[in-house]
């Protein structure tokens, strides 16, 4: 854990670093362009990455201070001491292709404007994830 919040605060120097040569490289370098100044989409995503990127180094350096060793900071740990419950995957469901079939007409719809197909999409995908998250609810019987 102590590598990953050392990890971000990494990307977050080089983040904000970044964003300064950006800001200063736009408000003083001319291209001839129409618009002159500071290009503020760059500077803000970049600005927004930076924070972003701290926000994750503060919260694994939090939850590093109020956690047991990690596996991963051991020097003898081995691949297994890291190892935890995979949960359980239904092998057999229809209802993962449901859902990515709605997201499919649903992603047609948007591209190509068409409300309708917005709509059956949307549904489409809604009834597929109740279902999904339902399907282990009903007896087999009923199945």
């Amino acid at each position: 854990m102590k590598s990953s919040s050392r990890l971000f605060y990494a990307i977050t120097v080089f983040l904000v670093i970044m964003t300064v040569i950006y800001v200063l490289a736009t408000k003083f370098i001319n291209d001839n362009g129409y618009i002159s100044g500071i290009e503020w989409a760059g500077s803000a995503g970049l600005l927004l990455g930076a924070l972003m990127t701290l926000m994750l180094g503060v919260y694994l350096h939090i939850t590093e201070r109020h956690s047991d060793v990690l596996p991963m900071d051991w020097e003898e740990a081995e691949q297994v001491d890291g190892s935890g419950e995979f949960g359980f995957f239904s092998p057999n469901s229809i209802w993962p292709f449901a859902m990515t079939c709605g997201i499919a007409v649903l992603g047609y719809g948007v591209v190509f404007l068409a409300y309708w197909m917005i709509g059956i999409g949307a549904v489409i995908t809604v009834w597929a994830t109740v279902k999904l998250n339902l399907q282990y609810g009903t007896p087999v019987e009923k199945h």
